[in-house]
């Protein structure tokens, strides 16, 4: 199924659906971020995905990342809520969501990295690779929040 990521565009379909989703960023031992290119766009993003019925939060944020790429993790901090009404996400299926994204960070606790169906290339990624990635802007600024090491986690 392809997706296509409209921000702040006047032309961008009316969303039809509201999503609550998490993501996660997860380090290596060197300070490297866990990135997935998306099959769905080809552009890179952090882990994640939409709440299930019997999800927590913080849960689906660890079932996504295994999910999508094998890796077992632990939830360690928040980074943010990021709710912006101009960021919408139009799906092939007709599918136009809007999407309520809360963004954890995490630490592997183990798991081997695999590709899943929902990703064609997974790495980790020192930050000052991020910016020459094709990536929206929206995963950009959850990353730029991570990396800011704000006292208290972004609300918007």
């Amino acid at each position: 199924m392809a997706r296509t990521e409209y921000y702040d565009d006047p032309d961008a379909p009316e969303p039809n659906s509201l999503v609550v989703a998490a993501s996660a960023v997860v380090t290596d031992e060197h300070g490297g971020l866990l990135l997935q290119r998306r099959r769905d766009n080809g552009l890179w993003a952090l882990p994640g995905g939409a709440m299930e019925r019997g999800d927590s939060l913080p849960g689906t944020a660890v079932r996504e990342v295994k999910e999508e790429t094998g890796l077992d993790v632990e939830i360690t901090g928040l980074v943010g809520t990021y709710t912006d009404p101009r960021h919408v996400i139009a799906y092939s299926d007709g599918e136009v969501r809007r999407q309520f994204n809360v963004c954890f960070t995490a630490q592997a606790v183990g798991g081997t990295l695999a590709i899943s169906e929902e990703s064609t290339e997974l790495r980790f990624v020192a930050p000052e690779e991020v910016d020459s990635l094709p990536m929206h802007h929206t995963q950009r600024l959850r990353i730029r929040h991570f990396l800011e090491h704000r006292a208290a986690p972004y609300l918007g």
